[in-house]
């Protein structure tokens, strides 16, 4: 695979998990060294681990997840979207924001924003490319713009607060629905 080309995927795969990580930035700011470590780690694992998985899996399994893909990135993004929502109408002392950095929540945001990179191991299978050095530059390049999100949503949120917040969790769920409409539209 050509270097500018495999560039090209790894930024293109990293944009949902950039657009998340700014959400996840205005929720929490500031941003921590430790929470931008955690996001930017496991965003990088996440989609770095994807392909690799989506490679070994082969051809067979594909048609089975190229179903349901994206209605479980959808519903993934639109819970944490609607959480977010929600905790910004709540006044601080009645509960702790819920840090997206961390448990469950990273966890599904880390899947959701990964399931384009199994089709992408897949695809790698298909063509007969070897998929450890596109996981490594995929990973490396989500961890990358995961950070940089979050420094972006951390500067943000400070400036406009919890308007912001709602901002955030309508960002969540309309990457869910384009994630959702692209494959509906190209099934």
């Amino acid at each position: 695979m050509e270097p500018l080309t495999l560039l090209f995927i790894a930024v293109a795969l990293a944009m949902d998990a950039f657009a998340v990580a700014l959400a996840a930035g205005v929720t929490l700011h500031p941003v921590s060294k430790r929470q931008l470590f955690r996001l930017g780690f496991h965003f990088g694992l996440f989609q770095g681990l994807m392909p690799i998985i989506g490679w070994l899996a082969g051809v067979s399994v594909q048609s089975m997840i190229s179903d349901y893909d994206h209605w479980i990135a959808f519903g993934l993004l639109s819970y944490v979207g609607g959480k977010m929502i929600h905790e910004s109408f709540e006044n601080d002392d009645e509960n702790a924001k819920t840090d997206p950095t961390r448990g469950a929540t990273m966890v599904m945001l880390s899947i959701a924003t990964s399931i384009d990179a199994l089709a992408v191991g897949l695809s790698l299978a298909v063509i007969g490319v070897s998929v450890w050095t596109p996981a490594l530059i995929i990973g490396i390049t989500a961890s990358a713009f995961t950070v940089t999100g979050m420094l972006l949503g951390g500067r943000i949120g400070m400036v406009w607060g919890k308007r912001v917040e709602v901002i955030g969790g309508l960002v969540l769920i309309a990457i869910g629905l384009k994630i959702l409409f692209e494959h509906l539209l190209s099934g």
